[in-house]
């Protein structure tokens, strides 16, 4: 359920390039943080990455109405695509690993979920609190509902869950990462706010992933 004022004006991409920080970062403060899988089993973060290369996107909360929908996108890649590939998609979340299952239904999510219900990853990777408005260029692909009637579905999911709570910071921006096998960072973008994924498929072809056609969805405009 989001609680920060709603973004009226998106995140500029003239240059993809400019959406990123450097992929010179020092990951090694966050490779021993611990994530949690959907039984509440805890792991490190760098046994995600290790043994093949991971795209790894940090979502804000399960209640966000535009990271269900990217979510959602996110799961009509083919695992297929990803074994071609030897990558790996992974989400990563940061409420309880308890509302994992619910929002892989939610969405039909089919890959790699985790939460770092501490924000620990988030924190110590330097990603953004806080919604920043730069000048709009345009609507995401992925965002198919408009600001309104996108809160009131995630009230209602909040309303009519049995565990009821926010299922994550809503001031903590998410962000996405591609890296290894190993350290060795490739690619890293940090959302300046809700609507400012990065598109799928510029990540996947960063990753070396084979691409996705959304062009046939529907979206809602104001």
């Amino acid at each position: 359920m989001d609680t920060t004022p709603p973004v009226r004006q998106q995140i500029g991409r003239n240059s993809h390039e400019n959406r990123c920080k450097s992929v010179d970062i020092d990951v090694s403060d966050v490779q021993d943080c611990n994530v949690f899988d959907r039984q509440g089993n805890r792991l490190s973060f760098r046994s995600l990455y290790q043994e093949k290369k991971a795209i790894i996107v940090f979502v804000r909360h399960f209640l966000c109405y535009t990271c269900k929908e990217y979510v959602e996108d996110l799961a009509k890649i083919p695992k297929s695509f990803l074994s071609h590939a030897d990558a790996r998609l992974i989400v990563i979340g940061q409420s309880s690993h308890h509302h994992i299952d619910a929002f892989c239904q939610l969405t039909g999510y089919p890959h790699e979920m985790y939460v770092d219900p501490e924000k620990e990853v988030y924190r110590k990777l330097g990603m953004n609190r806080g919604d920043t408005f730069i000048k709009a260029a345009g609507h995401s692909l992925h965002v198919k509902s408009n600001t309104f009637t996108g809160s009131v579905k995630s009230i209602w999911r909040a309303m009519t869950s049995t565990a009821f709570d926010f299922q994550g910071d809503p001031n903590q921006q998410g962000g996405a990462l591609i890296i290894g096998p190993g350290a060795e960072v490739h690619f890293v973008h940090f959302d300046m706010n809700r609507l400012d994924h990065m598109p799928i498929n510029w990540l996947l072809e960063q990753a070396g992933v084979q691409t996705v056609d959304f062009t046939d969805q529907p979206i809602i405009h104001v």
